[in-house]
């Protein structure tokens, strides 16, 4: 089979989905497409023109185009695999995936699903699924293996303490150093060549990818994942870390999402409860104005490339866009638009040019190239996202 992960809805989910299509937000251990490759082989994706060059389309005579929000299980898997050619799935009006040459969409046969799946509705969904996510993930991942106390940990058992029912499972090359491993309440699953260092508490369901360090002391709650190659101090609460971003020292971050290549300075907090304990209000881009989430709970949502100096204090659903420099005394503005310089006084434009070389100079020192596609996506977002800073 051949399958197209679709994108719909982008702009629920900026600034997240300015820089990447939606099958590759990271919830749980996986990718929503590393999700679907454990069950298929030859997926694509459909997205925006802009992104197409990086994340390349792929479609043949007969096509299965599956919805990028929908998260994959076996009752699911087995609803899709039953559609024939010319049938569309969908649910309470949601389109969920269909069987088709192209990708429009019309006078197909509609077949209402049965399934129970998890779905992303709105960009706090990322956090809010995440502690399952990792559950579902650690399944698929420890399935006939062994799990407990594993590879680079045997070498140190006599440091650390494991307590709780769920098991661990621990990749080649990690090093864990005299820390607490808390698994009452879900699995903890620490990735290849990743680095816990000493004093660390790790309460599961966590989850935390190759080539990470958490900080020394760091203090770590359920539903929180870090992705590769990141590096996490101070405290952090059902968060969730894309990728390169680094959180290194003191500070708190909850119910927060933290896209690519993003820092936050010392001693950065974020509140994730309003004082007088209502829902919390967060940018929408679809109405162009603040919106109410349904939680009690929200944090940070913070686009790829963004970054905050020490002491950078984040009220309750700020969101920050692409490329944003924060800094100084005070709380900043809970929408912080794209390519903004500056804080609670106020903002000036961050320079396309300047961001782009400070940008070029973080992936260097990852030893990753900044690719021309890379370039190109980034200055369209630029241009996409001029109105927000009253730029003409």
């Amino acid at each position: 089979m051949n399958i197209i992960l679709f994108d719909d809805e982008r702009e629920a989910f900026l600034p997240l989905s300015y820089t990447r299509p939606i099958s590759y937000f990271r919830v749980g251990i996986f990718t929503i497409k590393e999700k679907w490759e454990k069950y298929y082989q030859n997926i694509s994706v459909k997205t925006e023109e802009y992104l197409s060059k990086k994340y390349v389309l792929k479609k043949r005579d007969d096509n299965i185009w599956i919805n990028s929000r929908l998260i994959p299980n076996e009752s699911i898997i087995t609803e899709i695999n039953n559609l024939r050619i010319g049938e569309l799935l969908e649910k309470d009006s949601t389109i969920l995936a269909y069987r088709s040459k192209t990708y429009y969409q019309k006078k197909l046969n509609k077949i209402n699903s049965n399934a129970d799946f998890s779905f992303l509705h709105s960009i706090t969904d990322i956090f809010k699924l995440n502690g399952t996510e990792i559950k579902n993930d650690f399944l698929t991942i420890s399935k006939g293996k062994k799990t407990s106390w594993q590879g680079e940990l045997e070498n140190h058992q006599n440091s650390n303490t494991k307590f709780g029912d769920y098991p661990i499972y621990i990749e080649k090359g990690a090093k864990i150093h005299n820390s607490s491993l808390d698994t009452t309440q879900g699995p903890i699953y620490i990735g290849k060549d990743t680095e816990i260092m000493q004093g660390s508490l790790i309460k599961g369901p966590f989850a935390m990818c190759n080539n990470s360090v958490l900080k020394m002391g760091a203090k770590i709650y359920e539903s929180t994942t870090i992705g590769p190659f990141c590096k996490v101090g101070g405290e952090v609460n059902n968060s969730v870390f894309f990728g390169y971003s680094s959180k290194a020292h003191d500070g708190f971050l909850g119910n927060s999402v933290i896209g690519e290549w993003c820092n936050l300075g010392a001693d950065t907090n974020n509140s994730n409860l309003k004082n007088n304990y209502e829902n919390v209000k967060i940018w929408n881009y679809q109405t162009n104005s603040f919106g109410d989430t349904g939680l009690q709970f929200c944090g940070l949502i913070m686009g790829d490339h963004s970054k905050c100096g020490i002491n950078t204090m984040f009220n309750t659903g700020t969101l920050v866009g692409v490329g944003a420099n924060i800094f100084g005394s005070g709380f900043p503005r809970s929408f912080i638009a794209s390519f903004s310089w500056g804080g609670s006084s106020g903002f000036t434009i961050h320079k396309l040019d300047k961001f782009l070389k400070t940008a070029e100079k973080v992936l260097k020192r990852r030893k990753k190239a900044f690719s021309d596609n890379d370039i190109d996506i980034l200055s369209h977002v630029y241009d996409m996202t001029k109105r927000y800073r009253n730029e003409k």
